[in-house]
């Protein structure tokens, strides 16, 4: 007798479960419920409409209940919600959201991938006005678009600085709208560290976008919203993407185990506590591989890979659940940006000992017309020197360095992996060795104490203290910006002039990216200086870390002038 599966929720977790149940299994019976109105949709590519890259809202659909049941045989039915699951007696209580109609099935396997809800603050005043909007769905796209439309709206503030909050600003500032993104932290993306995060400020405030970060909306008018610290700004309509919390009531109250992160509790076949129920997706916990903790990540990938290994466990396979470890991707403008593993921050809070090396080489051989250069942010343990995270800004391909430094993450690399991995090279691509590979020869030196470096975040505080700070930039670039009160001598007059630089207190040496202080560095350490610091992320760096705050504060430039080229 065919066993009988349901599964709740469709897209990413839920749909591709039921897909992976049905190619193992075709005389499998298999029912999906989903409580919204599409089965199957680009969840991520939602925001993409608004900017117009994706021109019919109902492309953003890949099946409907019909096509889905032609294709796969998968049964399908929306506006449907589960809203009991009767374990002892292996059945679940459905809802018809539409008539009110509710009515029990039965199953053998309850796969559950019912993903997270948006978040709305019931602090804000008029949050459940008719001008405030959430993206989750392809309901909520048809919504915002006609209402955008219908009421002629201009203005629009999106609330909070996450992936989702970034991506709906940038596609709704390509659809020509004013928008304002307001964020409650002091950066957007928090998978960057601060210092990364303001290269993706100056971004996003250069394509005209109204940034605020380090305040919170606190009222919702039809014309405007108010924020925590009086300012108003004007909005006709509002995006709410503060974040989600997993869609788990319904299942709490039916005896579902909840874990420490409050989403469900799962062992390593994704089985809840409840018999022959599992659970996958944004709305479970998973372990992560590199801190030994649990966390939730709302990420479509990891979503994907559940729902085939929780198939899989079903019908007695085996697979490996080795956690995660947060790997994710955005384009914001003309910029590319991705992380994997741990930031500084992440690393900080979980009692972690770690170094960081930072450089921005070029991505590919400066001679090939593209070239661009890459940020790029290596993390790792100390002293071991086990890879932890990484984060990479450019123009060009970040996320082909990440992937690599995911990769080495998931197979317990070190700098040492890193340093002689061997990788495609040819000049259009990337340079004979790549950005990641430096990084790790950058991580080496200051894993084995060959010199000492200060962050950029150190630096104001060295030109209030008068420290003596060294550019070994050339004199022209020097004159365009530079630290104030910094002295010029560049790499190729340091052998000549050495003799200016004093002996008897620390020097910080900086040049447009770290590559020539350390080699200005290295020749003073040759001559007998053991008192030279390198600025990590050198000049480059600086520029974009100084540059949002001094615009957004008004506060005096520790600079004559940036540079971001």
């Amino acid at each position: 007798m065919a066993k009988k599966f349901i599964i709740v929720g469709g897209v990413a977790g839920g749909a591709s479960a039921a897909a992976r149940i049905r190619r193992l299994d075709e005389k499998a019976d298999i029912i999906i419920y989903d409580k919204g109105p599409d089965i199957s949709f680009s969840n991520c590519s939602l925001p993409n409409y608004f900017s117009g890259e994706i021109k019919d809202i109902e492309d953003l659909v890949f099946f409907t209940p019909d096509t889905f049941k032609k294709v796969y045989n998968l049964p399908a039915k929306v506006n449907h919600e589960v809203i009991t699951i009767k374990a002892d007696e292996h059945k679940v209580v459905v809802k018809n959201l539409l008539t009110g109609e509710e009515f029990e099935d039965n199953y053998d396997y309850l796969i559950l991938s019912p993903g997270a809800k948006a978040v709305l603050p019931r602090s804000i005043k008029g949050i459940d006005g008719e001008n405030v909007f959430i993206i989750k769905n392809v309901e909520n796209v048809r919504n915002l678009d006609a209402f955008l439309t219908n009421k002629g709206v201009e203005d629009v503030v999106v609330v909070g600085g996450g992936f989702i909050g970034v991506e709906v600003a940038e596609c709704l500032k390509h659809s020509g709208k004013n928008v304002s993104l307001v964020e409650g932290m002091d950066q957007v993306l928090a998978p960057f560290d601060f210092d990364f995060a303001q290269i993706m400020h100056k971004e996003i405030l250069s394509n005209g976008i109204n940034l605020i970060v380090g305040d919170s909306v606190t009222e919702i008018f039809a014309d405007k919203v108010v924020l925590k610290s009086g300012k108003e700004i004007k909005a006709q309509a509002v995006i709410m993407s503060v974040g989600v919390r997993p869609d788990v009531e319904p299942f709490v109250q039916s005896g579902i185990e909840l874990g420490e992160t409050g989403a469900i509790k799962v062992d390593h076949n994704y089985q809840t506590n409840l018999p022959d129920v599992y659970a996958i997706g944004d709305a479970i916990e998973v372990h992560n591989a590199i801190t030994n903790k649990k966390q939730i990540l709302a990420l479509a990938g990891p979503a994907l890979k559940q729902a085939r290994n929780v198939a899989d466990g079903i019908f007695g396979r085996t697979f490996q659940n080795k956690g995660v470890i947060g790997s994710s991707c955005i384009r914001v403008f003309g910029l590319n940006g991705a992380s994997t593993g741990l930031n500084e921050r992440e690393a900080q809070r979980h009692g972690i000992d770690y170094r960081t090396a930072v450089i921005t080489p070029f991505d590919r051989v400066k001679l090939i017309p593209g070239a661009t250069p890459i940020h790029f942010k290596l993390v790792f343990q100390y002293p071991s020197g086990k890879i932890l995270g990484a984060q990479a800004i450019s123009k060009g391909d970040a996320t082909k360095r990440i992937d690599v430094i995911a990769t080495m993450i998931t197979m317990g690399g070190t700098l040492y992996d890193l340093k002689d991995l061997e990788l495609c090279y040819a000049p259009p691509f990337s340079t004979a060795r790549d950005v990641v590979n430096y990084a790790a020869l950058v991580g080496l030196n200051v894993l084995n104490e060959e010199y000492k470096q200060v962050p950029v975040s150190e630096v104001r505080n060295l030109v209030e203290k008068g420290e003596f700070i060294l550019d070994v930039r050339g004199k022209k670039i020097h004159e365009k910006g530079h630290i104030k009160g910094a002295t010029n001598i560049p790499l190729s007059q340091i052998r000549s002039r050495f003799n200016e630089i004093p002996r008897d207190r620390t020097v910080y040496i900086h040049c447009r990216t770290s590559w020539d202080s350390y080699y200005a560095l290295r020749a003073l350490q040759g001559l007998g200086f053991d008192n030279i610091v390198n600025i990590q992320g050198s000049f480059l760096g600086l520029s974009y870390y100084e540059y949002f705050t001094d615009v957004s504060t008004g506060r005096e430039s520790i600079l004559t002038d940036y540079n971001f080229n």
